[in-house]
């Protein structure tokens, strides 16, 4: 348990991924057990329907739906983004129930004027928008390296070393390659400076930044909230300014005490059943475009 809690204007996760090996449901669930947002933006790649195949889902994982739950009943503003993991969910994009609503962006004012443009970010990647299969091939992928990693960082330990990265050397490299994080942000910049925002908020591509970009047109501030399977970051606006939250560096968040039992239930249709339940979400949900 927590005691006071820390207060933050709006909050922004992405990639999550619950439902596969590679997230860190309880470092998260203590970090969200240590705030008290006003407005929490959950854009996209938070559930993992991809992976829902191997039916895993440990009791963390539904842990952290009902800790997102449990804002609303504390008059926090919830926004749900679908990603390109999540896209089942685009399909009730316009539902909106109290304090929680399901959008495909979201154009947030901040308090000193500024605007903020808000979205998950797959639309920008080439291979969501030709070779989507190539694209779930490689997520399969991704996680399986993750549980190489986890088992390299076991041994690794034992002698005495630090935790290696596997997944993160390989995608510095073939991305670095292809240069595919400089255009991804790129392609965003010089839309969201077309469209006269301040400020372009994405996630997807697991690397958090927080950077100014200009071209001939102007300039905006670039923001990515990275990842919670390797970087385990957020973004947090408060008292007009933008930060990386990184839980490595959170004191009081590691201290939250939560419920570590992760013994592995619910098949994937038990689990859509649970999710649309926890999130109020009828099967034919009327529409608030």
């Amino acid at each position: 348990m927590i005691g006071k809690k820390r207060k933050v204007d709006v909050v922004v996760i992405s990639d999550v991924h619950l439902g596969t090996y590679g997230c860190h449901a309880n470092e998260l669930l203590r970090y969200l057990k240590s705030i008290k947002p006003k407005v929490l933006i959950l854009n996209g790649d938070i559930v993992d329907i991809w992976q829902f195949s191997k039916r895993y889902w440990p009791k963390s994982h539904m842990q952290i739906v009902k800790q997102l739950t449990s804002f609303l009943a504390k008059n926090i503003k919830v926004y749900y983004i679908p990603g390109n993991h999540d896209e089942l969910f685009r399909k009730f994009v316009g539902f909106k129930m109290g304090n929680f609503k399901i959008v495909n962006k979201v154009v947030y004012e901040l308090d000193n004027g500024k605007r903020a443009w808000i979205f998950h970010g797959d639309v920008f990647d080439v291979t969501m928008q030709h070779s989507k299969w190539l694209a779930k091939m490689g997520a399969v992928g991704y996680d399986t390296l993750i549980l190489i990693n986890s088992f390299v960082n076991w041994i690794s330990e034992k002698f005495g070393y630090g935790k290696i990265s596997l997944s993160k050397k390989i995608k510095n490299s073939v991305k670095g390659a292809i240069k595919f994080i400089s255009d991804f942000e790129k392609v965003a910049a010089d839309i969201g400076i077309e469209s006269q925002y301040d400020y372009v908020v994405c996630g997807h591509i697991h690397h958090p930044e927080i950077r100014l970009i200009k071209n001939e047109d102007g300039e905006i501030t670039y923001l990515n909230s990275g990842d919670w399977i390797e970087n385990l970051s957020a973004l947090e606006y408060h008292d007009g300014e933008w930060k990386i939250y990184r839980y490595q560096e959170d004191a009081l968040a590691k201290s939250v005490v939560i419920d570590e039992d992760n013994d592995a239930y619910l098949n994937s249709g038990q689990l859509f059943d649970n999710l649309m339940t926890e999130f109020n979400i009828p099967k034919n949900p009327k529409m608030d475009i």
